[in-house]
């Protein structure tokens, strides 16, 4: 057999695509035919989810292409325009062998409106009637195949009945590819306007006279003025808009044409397969009807405009728990782990720089990187459950009303509530989401959100510059502030994405389509394999920018080095204990040791020289030294040198500023609890004796850290999306210029007002 086309002559595999309705199994059988040998990417130049395996046929092992779930190929975004190029092998695309075209068997006669547009194209085609299992009557599929000319497979690919079937008939379609007898009669005046249009198709794209209409009656329905389409040469978008003026409502007499032929011809083969009520003196074997029935009593629930919402956000507060409170348990562990790793080199590997870097660089990026993986995992594990379950298109529609109003869509809204735990696995999230523009806009919005991170310097500079009285003598200001903290981020970020999506991300607004499946029972190792392969895509990709960003932050904060105190010093960590040298010129080296039980009281006493000489070593890094030529910048928001250094090392992380801070002044490992650095805070002063720190300030800093991009983890996951450092690089400028700004205002403001 040969090869397809574009492929390397020493690959000999077939390749497959396999096409489908959204919530028709595609996924699931995909599953079912690849097993565990299927890898995950994304299209090249587009945020589209790009999953392909090996599957085995009788000629040996065939290449299986996963394509995104579409209801035709008619596209006006790049997302939706993957499909025909995949399947038609344009703009470079290798063809392939044959198409798998997944349908739903209950939905039988809307589904093949894809198939008609696949063999419009001359495409060999197998047709996979799924979920068969839920018909009362099978699908009469010789008689089906008669009428389309391909063959057609009852299956059911959450049981795996039909698989081998499946099999059987793809091996025999490659090497007879069947050829159908469908003709679609359009009226004379769509097909004048195809055939004036073949001119203009790009040679690249092939246009034989077997598919020239087909891709002509494409650009039809695609090619319009606001479409986002790539790659389109400029004569046929004349064209095609010359056709479109002359005719009246050309996408819907295609579309009518290609009904009226299905409702023809397949309208009464499909009769028996419908999923109607039975006798009242024979109730079906298998009650699709009544599955209908009970998912429309659920959705009078779900759907309700005050009990959907009560379920929605009940459900939204056990996705908010799983991501902030029950992931913390092994995210805990995790650190602990990588500690435990930390002291073991340190304690094992020669003093100097190279283990320097290992424990504190590598070994810390590494556990910078898989520190996330809880909240991806549990994050992905619930949104899988929820989207095989049809509940996810419940959320959309419910919550379309209220974010349309912003220019996202009703999907939105779970990735952005799941960026208040964390913006890494939320950022991923936004692939539920079906056009490339929805998803860069909720990307760039999400940072926004107060997510965990950032809980640790909203509890230090509250308590540290709030007295903790009450509002009226009942509220607490320090709790009002934080959630006032938390408002404050939402509006925002709701606010940056109605500005955004009308100047930067501008796309047209597309109403809300969707489909209301049945609800099912969720496959466990669909979701499970779903959620394996997302976090390893994070890992792979992801984790590698994050890895290097930590290495380089480590070496500006760590270098230049200075000469170590002359007492001996001891600190515990997890249960270890580290020895500083004597003197830099000492024989000894630092080192790591498990002493037992370490003696608390010496301890303390060389706590206070630790914490100098470690804060000295902060101050005159290559950080602290960038902090100072931050001040000038960062003045006018009532930020000195020490702050810039702060939020230097929040870049790693949000809540690194803390522990940064407590090394600025000397206090050691502190948190947000650390009442000496809280005291150290609350008692700085100027050379006029004025405080540095007062609540005015505070607030403009809450501001900053609320509004500011402080995240290299949510750039480096930004960038693995899009493909591109365009859009991190717009994020960290548009949200770091949106912090300065207001922190400015609210900061010299207050000081008109004389406030302090």
């Amino acid at each position: 057999m040969p090869p397809a086309a574009g492929k390397d002559s020493s690959e000999q595999h077939a390749l497959i695509a396999l096409v489908g309705n959204p919530n028709t199994g595609k996924t699931t059988l995909f599953n079912q035919l690849t097993g565990a040998r299927a890898r995950v990417g994304n299209y090249p130049g587009i945020t589209v989810e790009r999953r392909s395996g090996t599957m085995a046929v009788a000629q040996g092992r065939a290449e299986l292409l996963d394509l995104p779930g579409t209801y035709s190929l008619s596209a006006r975004s790049p997302d939706e325009q993957i499909a025909l190029q995949a399947v038609a092998g344009l703009d470079g695309k290798p063809r392939p062998d044959l198409v798998v075209v997944v349908v739903d068997a209950g939905q039988l006669l809307r589904n093949l409106y894809l198939v008609v547009q696949l063999i419009e194209l001359n495409m060999p085609l197998v047709v996979a009637a799924n979920m068969a299992d839920e018909l009362r009557e099978p699908i009469d599929c010789d008689a089906l195949q008669r009428v389309l000319g391909v063959p057609v497979v009852s299956l059911s690919a959450r049981s795996g009945a039909g698989i081998d079937k499946l099999r059987a008939t793809i091996s025999a379609a490659l090497v007879t590819p069947p050829i159908s007898p469908v003709a679609v009669a359009y009226p004379a005046e769509i097909r004048a306007a195809a055939a004036a249009l073949r001119g203009s198709l790009p040679a690249r794209w092939h246009p034989s006279d077997e598919r020239a209409q087909a891709l002509a009656l494409w650009a039809l329905c695609s090619i319009a003025d606001d479409d986002e389409l790539r790659g389109i040469d400029d004569d046929l978008r004349a064209a095609c808009k010359a056709q479109q003026q002359r005719l009246n409502d050309v996408d819907g007499a295609i579309i009518s044409a290609r009904y009226a032929y299905l409702d023809q011809h397949v309208a009464a083969v499909l009769a028996g397969a419908a999923p109607n009520a039975s006798p009242s003196d024979e109730p079906p074997q298998k009650p699709a009807l009544q599955r209908q029935r009970t998912t429309d009593r659920v959705d009078r629930v779900l759907l309700h405009p005050v009990w959907g919402f009560a379920v929605f956000i009940s459900l939204m507060i056990v996705l908010f728990q799983a991501l902030f409170s029950w992931s913390d348990p092994a995210i805990s562990a995790i650190e602990n782990l990588f500690g435990w790793f930390a002291a073991g080199a340190a304690n094992t590997l020669p003093a100097g720089v190279i283990t320097d870097m290992v424990v504190e660089g590598v070994i810390g990026g590494v556990g910078n990187v898989v520190v996330f993986l809880p909240q991806i995992l549990f994050l992905f594990l619930l949104l899988g459950f929820l989207e095989d379950s049809g509940y996810m298109a419940r959320v959309a529609f419910l919550m379309d009303r209220i974010m349309r109003a912003v220019g996202l869509p009703g999907r939105a809204f779970v990735p952005m509530l799941s960026g208040c735990a964390c913006a890494i696995p939320a950022i991923m999230a936004t692939r539920t989401m079906a056009r490339e523009r929805d998803r860069l806009l909720t990307m760039l919005v999400i940072p926004l959100m107060t997510c965990s991170a950032r809980l640790p310097v909203y509890t230090l500079i509250i308590a540290a510059l709030f007295p903790p009285t009450r509002v009226f003598g009942l509220v607490p200001v320090q709790g009002l502030l934080m959630v006032i903290m938390y408002l404050f981020s939402t509006v925002t970020a709701l606010l940056a994405a109605a500005v955004i999506g009308r100047t930067a991300v501008k796309g047209r607004r597309i109403p809300l389509l969707l489909e209301l499946p049945p609800y099912r029972l969720p496959t466990l190792r669909s979701v499970l394999r779903q959620m394996v392969e997302r976090a390893s895509v994070f890992l792979k990709e992801a984790g590698t920018v994050i890895l290097a960003c930590t290495i380089v932050l480590w070496g500006i904060l760590s270098y230049p080095k200075l000469d170590t105190p002359r007492p001996l010093h001891t600190r515990a960590v997890a249960g270890w204990q580290y020895t500083l040298p004597q003197s830099a010129a000492g024989a000894r080296a630092p080192r790591w040791h498990n002493s037992g039980k370490l003696d608390v009281a010496a301890m303390a006493d060389n706590s206070a020289a630790v914490g100098v000489w470690r804060g000295n070593q902060l101050r005159n890094s290559y950080g602290g030294k960038l902090g100072k030529a931050l001040e000038p910048a960062i003045s006018p928001l009532g930020f000195d040198w020490k702050l810039g250094v702060g939020l230097i090392g929040a870049f790693a992380a949000r809540e690194v500023f803390v522990s940064t801070m407590g090394l600025v002044y000397g206090i050691g490992d502190a948190d947000e609890q650390s009442q000496p650095l809280r005291d150290k805070i609350h008692a700085e002063r100027r050379a006029d004796g004025t405080p540095v720190y007062t609540p005015l300030m505070g607030l403009s800093l809450l501001i900053f850290f609320a509004l500011s991009c402080q995240c290299m983890s949510t750039l480096a996951v930004v960038k693995r999306e899009t493909r591109s450092w365009r859009w991190p690089l717009f994020l960290f400028a548009y949200m770091t210029t949106l912090a300065w700004v207001c922190s400015f205002v609210v900061y010299q403001g207050g000081k008109l007002l004389g406030l302090s």
